[in-house]
């Protein structure tokens, strides 16, 4: 594999984003945020927590759609920018499997998740393993031992649309929810990493 994934990380992590004057944050196609990750631990929980577990199953979906809608979307900018193809692009051999392995890279280089992929079945299937990822905190707040790495799921799924699902669709209609992403483990779960697995929807 010709992606260097450290330098991915250490080039990537110093990029700086920047608002404009109306406060937002224009950025890889898309407005980015810089709220911290307990901010969005908080918004799950509260979710989670005042739906009850009757409504467990459909509060899990929207929170992972989220995250699948933001990944398939703010991915695309990612890998289409002019920081991916400086850094990036050059190191590509194998499409589209050493793009995963960038997007991964620089999944991890922005904090949300020190994430790499273990195995990789073009098309068909990918394994992730996760550590130090921001929603591993929610144990803070006392929640039973459920997985909880909502954004991860989603994200990790969206990648997976990206690579395989067909031409990237800005509407959303086509490409996207091709994949999606069972959490197999979690720090949250008292598991020393958090494990997933992507397969076709």
């Amino acid at each position: 594999m010709a992606i260097n994934r450290q330098k991915i990380i250490d080039s990537m992590s110093k990029i700086k984003v920047y608002g404009n004057e109306d406060g937002l944050i224009p950025a890889f196609g898309v407005f980015v945020n810089q709220l911290p990750g307990q901010f969005w631990n908080d918004f799950a929980d509260r979710l989670m927590r005042r739906i009850g577990p009757s409504m467990r199953e459909a509060g899990e979906y929207l929170l992972v759609n989220a995250a699948q809608e933001c990944g398939y979307h703010t991915g695309y900018g990612i890998i289409t920018s002019e920081e991916w193809k400086a850094v990036v692009a050059p190191m590509v051999e194998k499409q589209p499997e050493d793009i995963l392995h960038g997007a991964f890279a620089v999944f991890s280089a922005w904090g949300w998740a020190n994430c790499e992929i273990v195995e990789l079945e073009p098309k068909k299937r990918m394994l992730l393993r996760a550590y130090n990822y921001y929603e591993s905190d929610v144990v803070q707040y006392g929640i039973t031992k459920q997985p909880s790495a909502y954004m991860i799921r989603g994200v990790a799924a969206a990648f997976m649309d990206l690579a395989y699902g067909g031409p990237y669709d800005r509407s959303g209609k086509t490409g996207l929810r091709t994949f999606s992403c069972k959490q197999t483990k979690g720090i949250e779960c008292g598991d020393e990493c958090g494990e997933f697995i992507v397969s076709q929807s």
